[in-house]
């Protein structure tokens, strides 16, 4: 019996890998727009907040910054791959030196991905002045929603790619494993981004393994500290190791970050896109000159 279910989970895992090592783009897209689809009509069914906006011209500005991501990704597709058939080839990834199972390596290289691709690049977009000017514009949404997981402006987006082609590298991360990775980055973002409401016995629960709504709303509360915490993207591990996972309670949230609350500064493509190029205005608190 032992036997039968290990035997089934190795084949559950190879099945896993093959689709993600040649996923097609047709199916990408599915996950990103039908995930986005998926909470968008939750979102309808049990909100988090009854927001007194637009949804449809919210989606529109955030779906626009969603298309800039893809082409970014796009234009980069071609270095992830190479940089990590070079690593693996090399044998200098952390995973070419693990000699485990499928199921542990494919943990693992998730939480390594996770950590330097998403948690320590997003942490140096608050600590950075420069890249924070791009960042703050994820953050001046002040309704967050699904579609608001997607809102970067292309420069940010350029700079998260360097860092995830960094991660590949120092990884050693085969192309399933990267593709993998950004599929669950993305339902996972949409997810903790969503205005749901879940019961709060298991947010709380969620929270001790991945970033649950909840535990990222925090994150996009107006002001300082709380704006400088709960960092995560798929995992709540790392907020938790390095000190920066905060609780606030849902109903003590307000959406936006201080220096952009209003509507024509946060809810014009226009601005948004010229943002970081416009003089520059530190939050409340911030350390920044």
């Amino acid at each position: 019996m032992a036997q039968h279910l290990f035997t089934l989970k190795q084949n559950c895992m190879q099945s896993l890998v093959l689709y993600f090592e040649t996923i097609p783009a047709l199916h990408r897209s599915l996950i990103l727009f039908g995930g986005m689809l998926f909470f968008y009509l939750i979102e309808y069914a049990a909100p988090l907040f009854n927001f007194n906006y637009r949804k449809l011209q919210h989606a529109g500005i955030n779906l626009l910054f969603t298309l800039t991501t893809i082409i970014i990704n796009f234009l980069f597709a071609f270095t992830i791959v190479k940089i990590g058939d070079w690593s693996i080839q090399q044998h200098i990834g952390i995973l070419t030196f693990l000699n485990i199972n499928l199921l542990w390596y494919t943990i693992i290289g998730l939480l390594l991905l996770d950590l330097i691709g998403a948690y320590t690049v997003h942490y140096v977009e608050h600590k950075i002045k420069w890249m924070w000017r791009f960042h703050l514009i994820h953050h001046s949404d002040t309704h967050i929603d699904t579609t608001s997981a997607n809102r970067h402006h292309p420069g940010e987006s350029v700079f998260r790619l360097f860092f995830t082609v960094i991660a590949v590298g120092i990884i050693g991360a085969p192309i399933w494993l990267v593709m993998m990775y950004q599929s669950a980055s993305v339902v996972l973002s949409q997810f903790n981004h969503a205005n749901i409401r879940l019961p709060l016995w298991l947010d709380k629960t969620l929270s001790w393994v991945i970033v649950s709504p909840n535990m990222h709303k925090v994150h996009h509360h107006y002001v300082q500290p709380y704006t400088d915490s709960n960092y995560g993207n798929i995992f709540s591990i790392w907020d938790r190791i390095f000190g920066t996972y905060t609780t606030l309670a849902p109903e003590k949230i307000t959406y936006g970050i201080d220096t952009h609350m209003l509507p024509e500064e946060n809810n014009r493509v226009g601005n948004l896109f010229t943002i970081p190029f416009q003089p520059y205005r530190a939050p409340k608190g911030s350390k920044f000159n």
